[in-house]
Parts: structure tokens; C-alpha cells; sequence
């Protein structure tokens, strides 16, 4: 009777133990990815402008700083540089290097890892797809803010747009948060 008693205490804090370990390990890698900087002045002034916010909105740092580091680099289909990005290596590289989390790269695998959002529901660091030329999820964009995302355009490369552009949200198809 009493080794019973004992292999069932041995059990209860064995389980306690494991319990305790798995949540402290949960919470030290939720905390450890990723680490929000506030911008500088010129670049909060510079991107509330731009997309028509108050300046104290722009909090991510990183952020904003990659975007302005990256704005205007051109177009190139498999493009992971500065001399040429994609759409998808876009927000691959943003995920990477600002949020510290590996997505796939290609699109067609990035909208398989969103909990899709209505539009009115998106959060920065959301992504947006769109179908261009008859293609289901051939361009993906990063959600900002106040209706604005950044993309890598095949005509202008890295840029700021507003999502409700009548020329580019014809093609609008959905968009979600990185799960």
C-alpha cells in the first residue's frame, strides 16, 4: 500500500513538473521571437504622412526601417536582393528579419498558413493576396495600416499602396494573419 502511495506521488509531481516546463517554454518563445522598437522621428513622420496616421501609430520600428531601407528596389520574379525582389520574397524576408519567423516563400504556400480576415479585420503584418491574370494567389502584400499595404510591384518594385486602389483591388482576393 504505501509503495503504491509513493508511485502515485512520484506520478502527481512528475505531471506538475512536466506541466510547468512546457508553458514556461511556450512563453520564453513567444517572448524571444520578436521585440517591437519604436521608429525614428524621421521615419514615423516620414510613414504617418504617407499613409495618413498620426505619427505616434507607427510603433514597428523594424518595420518601417526595412521597408524604407527596401522601398524602390526593383521588380525580379525569384528576386531575393537588393538589385531584385518578388512579391513573395518580400514578405518572406519582412517575416524573417522584422517578426523573426520563417514562412515558405512562395505565395501559393504563404496563403496556405493565414487564418483568413475580412478587410476590415486586418492588422499590420497581415497578409493580402491578390489574383492577377487569371491566377488564384499570384501577388501577396504586407497589411500596414489605415488601408495601406507594402508589395513588390512589377512596375515600380517595393512600394506603399493603398489597398482600395481601383486599379489593384479589382484583383484583391483575400488576406489573413500568419498563423
Amino acid at each position: 500500500m504505501i509503495k503504491k502511495n509513493i508511485i502515485h506521488f512520484f506520478l502527481i509531481i512528475c505531471s506538475i513538473f512536466v506541466l510547468i516546463s512546457c508553458k514556461s517554454k511556450k512563453r520564453a518563445l513567444r517572448n524571444s521571437n520578436y521585440q517591437l522598437e519604436k521608429p525614428s522621428n524621421k521615419t514615423a513622420a516620414k510613414y504617418a504622412e504617407e499613409m495618413e496616421v498620426s505619427k505616434s501609430d507607427i510603433k514597428n520600428g523594424k518595420l518601417y526601417e526595412f521597408i524604407d531601407d527596401w522601398e524602390g528596389t526593383k521588380y525580379q520574379f525569384g528576386g531575393l536582393s537588393k538589385s531584385g525582389i518578388d512579391c513573395s520574397g518580400l514578405v518572406f524576408l519582412i517575416y524573417q528579419d522584422v517578426y523573426k519567423k520563417q514562412i515558405p516563400r512562395i505565395t501559393s504556400q504563404q496563403v496556405e498558413i493565414i487564418k483568413r480576415k475580412f478587410e476590415n479585420q486586418f492588422k499590420e503584418g497581415d497578409l493580402i493576396f491578390f489574383d492577377y491574370d487569371g491566377k488564384k494567389f499570384s501577388h501577396v502584400g504586407l497589411y500596414l495600416q489605415n488601408g495601406y499595404y507594402v508589395h513588390a510591384s512589377t512596375k515600380r518594385g517595393v512600394m506603399i499602396e493603398k489597398l482600395q486602389n481601383p486599379y489593384t483591388y479589382k484583383y484583391f482576393s483575400r488576406g489573413g494573419t500568419v498563423e
